[in-house]
């Protein structure tokens, strides 16, 4: 399976789904036409753009556009690549009609198709060796850290959210979901709190 370094975007679980067995990549939804409410999820998408580059990989009907559009709109086009995939008319085996416009979405896409649209965007394929799963952030560490389940830990998070350069306002579970979209447990140690021998009782 090949490894693409930047963070792919789509619109929905089953797209990421379907992405997920065609490559080795971070994945991320907008859950739909949900960004463009969600200031929590658009920070992320920002940040992850500043950090490793964001691909568009929406549906080739008018609702992906209007949502590739508007994430055009949002982040510095040096920071993302345009993937688009063919219109092919059908419906996907999951449904029991076709979409309005009658198109195949990205999880109606056979993998050649993906791949290909990914090459052709200019996607950062990093082939060898398949990369070692990264063990991740657990609610078990962030209660262990006093982010959670303490009388102060919403001050620490507040702290937390600061130096990581977040939004101050996101909530226990959405900084979970950053932090692991950003490093990996090792890294979020090292970096917030000078690896895993750190004096505990600082924290």
């Amino acid at each position: 399976m090949r490894k693409v370094r930047e963070v792919i975007v789509v619109e929905g679980r089953y797209d990421k789904n379907t992405l997920k067995q065609v490559v080795e990549a971070t994945v991320v939804e907008t859950r739909g036409f949900g960004v463009f409410n969600d200031k929590e999820r658009l920070a992320l998408l920002r940040r992850l753009a500043a950090e490793r580059g964001l691909i568009l990989l929406t549906d080739s009907d008018g609702a992906g556009f209007v949502i590739r559009n508007f994430l055009k709109g949002s982040i510095p086009k040096s920071q993302l690549k345009q993937a688009y995939i063919p219109d092919v008319y059908g419906k996907e085996r999951r449904k029991t009609v076709p979409g309005r416009e009658g198109k195949l979405g990205v999880e109606g896409m056979p993998p050649q198709v993906l791949l290909e649209a990914l090459e052709r965007a200019g996607a950062t394929f990093e082939d060898g060796e398949t990369a070692e799963k990264r063990q991740a952030v657990t609610k078990a560490d962030f209660y262990e850290l006093g982010l959670t389940g303490g009388a102060d830990s919403a001050a620490k998070r507040a702290a937390l959210l600061k130096k990581l350069g977040l939004p101050e306002r996101m909530t226990a579970n959405a900084l979970l979901e950053a932090v692991n979209l950003l490093y990996s447990r090792e890294e979020f140690w090292e970096k917030c709190y000078g690896g895993f021998e750190a004096d505990r009782a600082a924290l």
